[in-house]
């Protein structure tokens, strides 16, 4: 308990394997009509946040938290913003630094262990509200699970849901190492080039530029970037390990649902913590055979999957316990 069974079995016909179920959302799902308030959260080191809000002046408030190199203006996070607020929540989807459309102030960026700025986000965006609910996707999803794991949380936080996580980071890089996943490894690359390439015009960095502009995987970025401006850790397989979020869920003690599809072209076999869900009363794991990474598409629906199984988790799981002792 509790390996949840799934009620998403069937794909479009169109979306013929686990590539087109991610490529092809990514690519073309639009999400319109949905309006966000930007509010800048200046943060204690001098950098800043943008966070994109959606207010309805509600009570319950749901934290969305994008993928790597991902923003608030992505369809998988417009697409909740728009399903829960129709619902009455109030929403909050914030960007990581350099995320927002607008480059962040300090040398650093953001990777999968980072979750100071989740903290930040957590810690000013509750104000106010008496129940609030986390989301995450893919990397935001790892972020948001260590940030449970690690963190002594607040009374407000009843509760997390998290879709096509990398649960162990190595892993999940072994498989993007595989030829037929190479693609999609490359186009983060070459997005987290760039960034890294226009920063350095902006401001120093103690990174070799040529060897930024050599690299060709994540374990090179890793050593030219992130170990070079992320000092404390001693080398790429430090980093790995330390950042992993996959030790951080046996300390999770808030209701958090994993789903996982069993054909993501981005995870590894360490990335279903199968185990620990069967042992582990807050661990909720559900894998569907298909859905891709961050796929989950319904036939002739304006929302996914993952929509309709958040709802249902916060609904039976999350807040089923709060109406249990309103009842009493």
């Amino acid at each position: 308990m509790p390996l949840l069974p799934t009620s998403y079995q069937k794909r479009p016909w169109y979306l013929i394997n686990q590539h087109w179920e991610t490529i092809v959302p990514s690519l073309f799902y639009k999400v319109k009509n949905v309006h966000y308030e930007r509010e800048r959260l200046e943060l204690e080191d001098g950098d800043f946040l943008d966070l994109d809000w959606v207010r309805n002046g509600s009570k319950k408030l749901m934290i969305l938290s994008h993928g790597l190199e991902g923003s608030a203006s992505r369809h998988y996070i417009k697409r909740p913003a728009q399903y829960f607020s129709q619902k009455g929540w109030d929403v909050l989807a914030w960007n990581n630094r350099s995320c927002s459309g607008e480059m962040n102030r300090l040398p650093r960026f953001y990777h999968h262990g980072v979750t100071v700025d989740l903290a930040a986000v957590v810690e000013h965006g509750s104000q106010g509200y008496d129940e609030v609910v986390l989301m995450g996707y893919s990397m935001g999803g790892g972020i948001q699970q260590k940030y449970l794991g690690e963190r002594k949380l607040s009374e407000k936080i009843k509760g997390a849901v998290s879709f096509s996580v990398p649960c162990n980071v190595l892993d999940s890089a072994n498989q993007l190492r595989k030829k037929e996943n190479q693609f999609y490894e490359r186009r983060f690359i070459k997005r987290l080039k760039k960034k890294i390439l226009l920063k350095a015009q902006q401001m120093e960095m103690p990174i070799d530029l040529e060897e930024i502009r050599q690299v060709r995987t994540f374990r090179q970025l890793d050593q030219a970037f992130s170990l070079k401006i992320h000092t404390e850790y001693e080398d790429a397989d430090d980093f790995y390990a330390k950042i992993s979020n996959d030790q951080y869920l046996p300390n999770v003690k808030v209701p958090l649902l994993i789903l996982n599809a069993k054909n993501d072209p981005m995870l590894g076999d360490k990335c279903y913590p199968v185990e620990l869900a069967k042992t582990n009363k807050y661990i909720h794991l559900e894998m569907p055979e298909v859905g891709g990474h961050i796929g989950f598409t319904v036939p002739s629906s304006a929302f996914s999957y993952m929509e309709h199984a958040a709802e249902r988790f916060i609904e039976e799981v999350i807040f089923q316990p709060l109406s249990q002792t309103a009842e009493k």
